[in-house]
């Protein structure tokens, strides 16, 4: 063990007379966990927001759209479908028909979407069509056309598995009476739940053969839904898409839907480490005093171990490792604590929030380790700093005048 770790060890923990010391080091070791542990909290409460956020609204929509400029729907998608597949990165892509309806059920009326999709491709990569929380999949073979139901509408229109719900368009036919919106009862299958409030509360999915004959839209979809598999690489493949589509079509990624939530989710999160960061700052400055205080009441050994043979470069060590190991001690502890906290709030789900309005049920906690990393390297380069200042003092004592009166 080198001789100036033990002496700033030893300057650490032993016993001193001037309690004051003691007490502001406590209070420095005190600010960097503090402000270690708010930034791990804050930031893992922000990344686990965001990315659970993010994964409801991609779990229940496509990461890429294809969509028809004219809005008439796309013809011939078919050969589409099969370049779109082929591309590399994509998972799939599935043909959908959507529109807006009137839906009524046993108990009211509610605006809704109305989707129609391929059941078999949407399965293979959708969780909550493969585990339904009531019901099952419309089955081809009824003699009536089944129907799948979001949680929060279904309760909505006080509709259940095996209740009737009236379908009315947007769309006219012609009748004895004039023209009046079209209309359909289907049987409601199952019901299905994919955690994004917003989706469950407007959505019902029929298959795609009966959304065109109910549409009268037979070989037209509204859009092509394409799921990929690394979402950050939306944008390059998009490009890809759109050289690839005709020109009537155009191509729109899920960060240009959502830009602006998750824009602002990334503003908030650099804000909230930059204000927190703040704390750690403060905590610096105690440092700092403490190591001046220091150095003022162990002028007398400064004085001596520069008399036995010290260079300036030792004495400089010695406080420069002690200022480290406040930083690294606090450092450690907050971590420690922030994590604790971490986990404790995500067993046992400490934060509730409305979920009609933020999604989610309740603030899950997400520690990233580039996050972890990048607040620990911060927090010691900032306590590292502090420590420059005080023990280039105590490196410039003069030894004749620390030991002049002893």
């Amino acid at each position: 063990m080198d001789y100036e770790f033990f002496i700033a060890r030893r300057y650490l923990t032993a016993r001193r007379k001037q309690a004051f010391i003691s007490v502001i080091t406590f209070i420095s070791i005190l600010g960097i966990t503090i402000g270690v542990m708010a930034l791990v909290i804050a930031i893992a409460l922000i990344t686990g927001f965001q990315g659970d956020v993010q994964d409801k609204i991609l779990g229940s929509t496509s990461h890429i759209m294809v969509s028809d400029i004219s809005r008439e729907g796309l013809k011939d998608y078919h050969p589409l479908l099969s370049k779109i597949k082929d591309l590399k990165g994509v998972i799939s892509a599935s043909p959908v028909a959507l529109d807006t309806v009137l839906l009524s059920g046993p108990y009211k009326s509610s605006g809704a979407m109305l989707k129609g999709v391929d059941f078999d491709l949407e399965r293979e990569h959708s969780l909550w069509l493969q585990e339904l929380e009531r019901g099952d999949l419309p089955d081809p073979e009824s003699k009536r056309d089944g129907i799948l139901l979001g949680r929060e509408i279904a309760a909505d229109i006080g509709a259940g598995v095996g209740d009737v719900v009236t379908i009315l368009t947007s769309s006219f036919r012609l009748s004895p009476i004039g023209p009046i919106p079209k209309r359909k009862r289907f049987i409601v299958s199952g019901v299905f739940t994919t955690g994004f409030y917003e989706f469950d509360s407007s959505t019902a999915l029929i298959s795609l053969e009966s959304a065109q004959s109910f549409f009268g839209s037979e070989g037209r979809i509204s859009f092509i839904q394409v799921r990929i598999d690394d979402i950050f690489e939306a944008p390059k493949i998009g490009d890809q898409i759109s050289d690839i589509i005709p020109p009537v079509a155009f191509v729109t990624t899920w960060m240009e839907l959502n830009k602006s939530l998750f824009s602002a989710l990334k503003l908030e999160k650099n804000i909230m480490f930059f204000t927190i960061t703040l704390i750690v700052l403060v905590a610096a400055l105690n440092i700092i005093a403490t190591l001046i205080l220091m150095v003022m009441e162990k002028t007398r050994d400064i004085g001596i171990l520069i008399a036995m043979g010290a260079t300036s470069q030792n004495i400089r060590k010695i406080f420069f490792l002690q200022g480290t190991m406040i930083g690294v001690f606090g450092t450690v502890i907050g971590v420690m604590l922030g994590l604790v906290w971490c986990w404790l709030a995500n067993t046992f789900e400490l934060i509730k929030v409305p979920v009609d309005i933020y999604q989610i049920t309740y603030v899950p906690f997400h520690i990233n380790i580039v996050d972890l990393m990048t607040i620990v390297g911060i927090t010691l380069a900032i306590s590292l700093l502090s420590t420059l200042f005080p023990s280039h003092r105590a490196s410039k004592v003069d030894p004749a005048i620390a030991l002049k009166y002893e």
